[in-house]
């Protein structure tokens, strides 16, 4: 009778630690199974990182391109353009001070005062194309520039503002750079020609990454049942940004307000 019921705690022993072992052969293959997932895993994702490090280089490249042919072409216009509009310039000049016929002076400075326009479309577009002007200050001590440069054969006071939260580092990119300039040409030409202002300011801030450029003038203010094409060529322009354009107007004057997150 002993022996029978030491073979049976020997039989419960030995099932018992096959049971544990097949407990242990499952634990191991599961954890043996996790962790090729988890090494997949891992190489899925080092592989879709080189993947889009592989895009990211081919894009830097395809920027560096565009960068290099912008340059390209704006010391090609600024060698043959401006070169051949200083000369037409020079020439008709020269034209002038032989000439003793009133009428062709008269034509002879229009023709003067057509290429000094197109110089000074050829600047701004020499401007646009330069990368090195895509930062937040570099667009700021331009419009500065154009701007009392617009307005300095006017009677107009012009008061420019600059907010302590502009970081001149900022970068921005050459579309906004270049369709905030078209916004402040626009506003200038308007205020200039219709607002019969004596006084127009400009503030430029920051608040966050929300930068902002105001235009005001003590003007006559616009007539609401109007909007002209230069109104609402700002506000498509600042809406293809993600900005805002808001015009404020009163028989005391107007103000447009340029938003935009940088």
């Amino acid at each position: 009778m002993t022996h029978i019921q030491d073979d049976i705690k020997l039989a419960y022993i030995v099932a018992i630690s096959i049971m544990m072992l097949f407990v242990c052969f499952i634990v191991f293959v599961v954890l043996m199974y996790n962790k090729r997932q988890l090494l997949y895993i891992k190489e899925k994702q080092l592989k879709e990182t080189e993947y889009q490090n592989q895009l990211l280089q081919k894009e830097l490249e395809k920027q560096k391109l565009i960068e290099k042919e912008r340059e390209r072409i704006s010391h090609d216009m600024h060698d043959d353009l401006g070169a051949g509009i200083s000369a037409l310039k020079l020439q008709a000049e020269f034209l002038k001070q032989k000439s003793e016929d009133k009428d062709l002076k008269n034509d002879i400075d229009e023709l003067m005062k057509i290429s000094e326009e197109m110089n000074l479309s050829m600047r701004e577009m020499l401007w646009s194309l330069n990368s090195g002007n895509d930062t937040l200050g570099n667009f700021i001590d331009y419009a500065k520039i154009y701007s009392e440069s617009f307005l300095k054969k006017s009677k107009i006071q012009l008061l420019v503002k600059i907010g302590e939260g502009i970081d001149a580092d900022v970068p921005i990119s050459t579309d906004l750079r270049r369709n905030m300039f078209l916004c402040l040409k626009e506003a200038l030409n308007n205020a200039y020609k219709h607002s019969q202002a004596n006084k127009i300011e400009i503030l430029f801030l920051c608040n966050g990454k929300e930068f902002s450029m105001e235009i005001s003038d003590d003007g006559i203010g616009i007539n609401n049942q109007s909007e002209g094409n230069g109104l609402r060529n700002m506000k498509r322009r600042m809406q293809e940004q993600n900005g805002e354009c808001i015009i404020s107007s009163s028989d005391i004057g107007t103000t447009l307000h340029f938003k935009i997150e940088i």
